[in-house]
């Protein structure tokens, strides 16, 4: 089995080294695939410099979804079999996506959701995102019937059979969370979730940061919810 790690990066330039070293020590046999979404600080200058390594530096900055959806397009062209979304600001560790992979293959589940809230954990979460997550946790549940303990989790392992439709949306969702998971709930996608530890960020600063940011992700992801369930009700977006 092919396994590749697809990690976006907008001014990671403090993290990246260290996230890459933890994963070749701990979760050696996964490919690397950096996508630089154009970022002001010298994160492509890293990205450079670190040996073992494949990446893609974007001409302009397309934000975090099609910077990951780059990184799906990446998988499908060289054959890999799984994905792992691992974010470049050193939350995420290796050895919990290792952990991940390890129960996808057993279980043979299509999407493997690392959660921070099966579980007591350390992981701090802001006021908003608590808000936010509880929210979309019943909103979930309201409409597929699916208990997601973690919706905005970006740290998943993706089957082929998932990333390689995704890697084709025309307009891949800005935010890949709550909507994204409903709709591919509706089309039959198995989707599973184990407790991970995660760490609070230590340099940069989150695209959800701050108080504006947080307010404008979940209006828009109300937005998105409604437009999913909606085209589910009348027939779109059904798997093919």
């Amino acid at each position: 089995m092919k396994v590749l790690m697809i990690i976006p990066a907008y001014n990671e330039a403090m993290n990246l080294a260290s996230v890459v070293d933890d994963i070749k020590d701990n979760f050696a046999e996964a490919d690397i695939l950096i996508v630089n979404d154009c970022s002001k600080d010298n994160t492509l200058e890293v990205m450079k410099k670190i040996e073992g390594i494949n990446y893609i530096d974007l001409p302009i900055n397309l934000g975090y979804s099609y910077a990951v959806q780059t990184g799906l397009k990446y998988a499908v062209q060289e054959n890999y079999d799984y994905l792992i979304q691992f974010d470049g600001d050193g939350q995420h560790l290796a050895s919990e996506a290792k952990k991940m992979y390890e129960y996808s293959l057993e279980k043979d589940v299509d999407i493997v959701i690392g959660s921070r809230f099966l579980s007591e954990t350390d992981y701090q979460h802001s006021f908003f995102r608590k808000i936010g997550t509880t929210l979309f946790q019943k909103i979930i549940k309201r409409l597929t019937g699916k208990h997601v303990s973690d919706p905005t989790s970006g740290l998943q392992v993706i089957k082929r059979s998932v990333f390689v439709p995704l890697s084709k949306i025309y307009a891949y969702p800005e935010f890949p969370d709550a909507n994204l998971l409903i709709q591919l709930i509706y089309q039959g996608v198995t989707i599973d979730e184990i407790s991970v530890k995660m760490k609070n960020r230590e340099f940069g600063e989150s695209m959800h940061g701050g108080v504006i940011k947080p307010i404008k992700y979940m209006l828009k992801m109300f937005y998105y919810i409604v437009m999913v369930y909606f085209n589910n009700l009348l027939g779109k977006g059904k798997k093919k």
